[in-house]
């Protein structure tokens, strides 16, 4: 997957067929695979969850909480990169009330459709979603007061755009809070790997990385307020979630080149984590 179009298209492919598929892989195969693991994880309280319509949740792909919820305001437009079924998307627009917007942007149609589906289900008239992806947002410069994205960027075959559009699209005084793996140095079999690259991984780069493409994209006060450092019985929970979902009809409870679940687990504890990255952009 080295051309950046065939990379996003082989990302899209595989978000499309893991929305679309059942709660749980055929127990023949392996244990039930339970879509929605990844929320349990992520940081979510009960009390939100309860609140969005089960297919939001139980079609959350993240790796944590990205939404602010102490400092978005009244009023605020949010912007999601990725926001695939909605789940954050929703509870953006439950913050910040009718007065608020709340954008969704996501590249695969069939997300787009289940992300239409919840939002008409919630009831809410203050969110949308747009077809587009995160290096050219169809949206205005200098039009939104948060962007969040859980779980997204680090799919990306052009990190340093997307960090620039954020910067792009950001008020001055405008902020961001992502959720997104990060690893420090993998080996080649994983960096090679279609499948752990559509389930956040084999894309990822290190939080310094991060850090120094926010700055560079002219943003300020960037931190990392938290991080989830996944075990190997947390990381192989998100593989069942996440990599089978993406792994080939018929190859079970592999991957090629990756082995099992628990060989992928113990290959990657202590190199991946969950970090919830802030960046704002100067009122100058």
């Amino acid at each position: 997957m080295n051309d950046k179009q065939d990379v996003r298209d082989h990302v899209s492919a595989a978000y499309a067929k893991a929305v679309s598929k059942p709660s749980a892989r055929d127990a023949s195969c392996c244990a039930p695979v339970q879509k929605g693991v990844v929320v349990k994880l992520a940081g979510y309280t009960p009390e939100q969850l309860d609140a969005l319509p089960p297919e939001a949740v139980v079609n959350s792909f993240g790796c944590g909480n990205p939404l602010p919820f102490s400092e978005i305001g009244e009023g605020d437009v949010v912007l999601d990169l990725g926001s695939g079924a909605g789940i954050d998307i929703l509870l953006a627009a439950k913050k910040v009330g009718p007065t608020g917007r709340a954008i969704g942007i996501d590249m695969t149609d069939e997300m787009l459709a289940k992300a239409n589906e919840n939002i008409a289900a919630s009831g809410l008239d203050n969110v949308e979603v747009r077809k587009g992806i995160i290096e050219h947002l169809p949206v205005e410069s200098e039009s939104v007061d948060w962007v969040i994205s859980n779980c997204v960027i680090n799919l990306s075959p052009q990190k340093p755009e997307v960090f620039a559009e954020i910067a792009r699209v950001l008020r001055p005084g405008g902020r961001m809070l992502v959720s997104d793996l990060v690893v420090s140095e993998l080996p080649d079999w994983v960096r090679q790997n279609e499948v752990l690259y559509n389930s956040c991984v084999a894309g990822a780069i290190n939080e310094q990385e991060y850090i120094d493409g926010l700055r560079e994209a002219g943003l300020v006060d960037v931190e990392v307020r938290e991080r989830i450092v996944y075990d190997t019985a947390q990381l192989e929970a998100l593989a069942e979630s996440e990599f089978l979902q993406n792994t080939p009809a018929g190859a079970c409870c592999t991957a090629p080149g990756a082995g099992t679940l628990n060989e992928v687990a113990r290959s990657l504890t202590g190199k991946v984590w969950s970090a919830k990255v802030y960046a704002r952009k100067p009122t100058t």
